[in-house]
């Protein structure tokens, strides 16, 4: 299976790297300075957990995959940031017109609209993972927890089908893990779920889950958050089972946890955050399924006015 690896940034460089280094056919599709980077350095992974990696990788740009390198690729592995989505359709556009089938790592599901749209949902497979990761300073992967996996499925027809039985296969020897899900809408609904709440709550409250529930009324307002998103997915025909629910809260009530959303880090460090696409989206499915979420709302209005007032909307 040959896979192309929209840019190699955290999400992207560490799962594409793990497959490069289990000797999978992996290209990473990357800007050119990006491409010269990897080119004179290699893709350096940095994993306390997994062990480091320093690995020669194959590099295409935008404009080389434009001019005719876009063919043969079986998967593309799409792990952007949904506020960057339209420019990396673009830039995925000549490979998945070519046949290539999409595999989307981004947070939420506002994103398949767009895909769908775009490419045909029929090209787009449905994919999640978890990984706390980011590039380092001088381009390497930091891989900053225990956690790295993706799940991946068929949105619609044969679970088991041909191509998800070969993604699992090359994804199999790679340092991470890899489930094939027979219900990944389902599975999409209860991280969709557990995200939200966590960033909906650490974003509001400008601090980690262990301060939080240090608080008096911090635990239960952890706990009033999450049930709120979970009412979303209930309505939304994915009802969250009782003790994949006590797992979740078992995380956003730890107390001395330091867990944060990744969208907390970005906030604070004046990044672009994934707010419309995870807190608003969720949001405004409450609203169209008559749920009321005053807590949910609450973190929306106050992500709002931090875009109006730092980055003009």
């Amino acid at each position: 299976m040959k896979m192309l690896v929209l840019g190699a940034g955290g999400t992207g460089g560490y799962f594409g790297g793990r497959l490069a280094q289990a000797g999978a056919d992996v290209t990473f599709l990357v800007r050119p300075a990006r491409a010269r980077d990897l080119a004179e350095r290699g893709l350096r992974i940095r994993s306390p957990a997994a062990g480091d990696a320093d690995l020669a990788v194959r590099c295409v740009t935008q404009d080389q995959l434009a001019g005719g390198a876009a063919r043969g690729y079986d998967l593309v592995l799409l792990s952007c940031k949904a506020y960057d989505l339209d420019g990396s359709m673009d830039a995925i556009a000549p490979a998945v017109e070519a046949g290539a089938a999409v595999l989307p790592l981004l947070n939420g599901l506002l994103h398949y609209l767009a895909l769908d749209r775009r490419f045909g949902a029929e090209r787009v497979l449905g994919g999640l993972c978890f990984i706390s990761a980011a590039k380092g300073p001088d381009g390497e992967i930091l891989h900053l927890g225990p956690v790295a996996s993706v799940t991946f499925g068929e949105r619609s027809g044969d679970p088991d089908s041909a191509r998800c039985r070969a993604i699992a296969e090359a994804f199999a020897p790679a340092a991470f893990d890899t489930v094939l899900a027979r219900d990944i809408a389902h599975e999409m609904w209860v991280k969709y779920s557990f995200l939200a709440a966590l960033a909906a709550g650490t974003c509001l409250m400008r601090a980690s889950i262990g301060v939080i529930v240090a608080t008096d009324g911090g635990d239960a307002f952890m706990r009033a958050l999450y049930a709120e998103c979970v009412a979303v997915a209930a309505a939304a025909g994915q009802p969250i089972a009782e003790a994949v629910q006590t797992t979740a809260l078992n995380a956003l009530v730890q107390p001395r946890s330091p867990l944060t959303a990744s969208m907390l880090r970005d906030l604070e460090s004046a990044q672009p955050i994934e707010a419309a696409h995870i807190v608003g989206d969720l949001v405004h499915r409450a609203d169209a399924f008559g749920v009321a979420v005053p807590l949910l709302r609450v973190a929306w209005i106050h992500l709002q006015a931090h875009l109006l007032r730092t980055q003009g909307g």
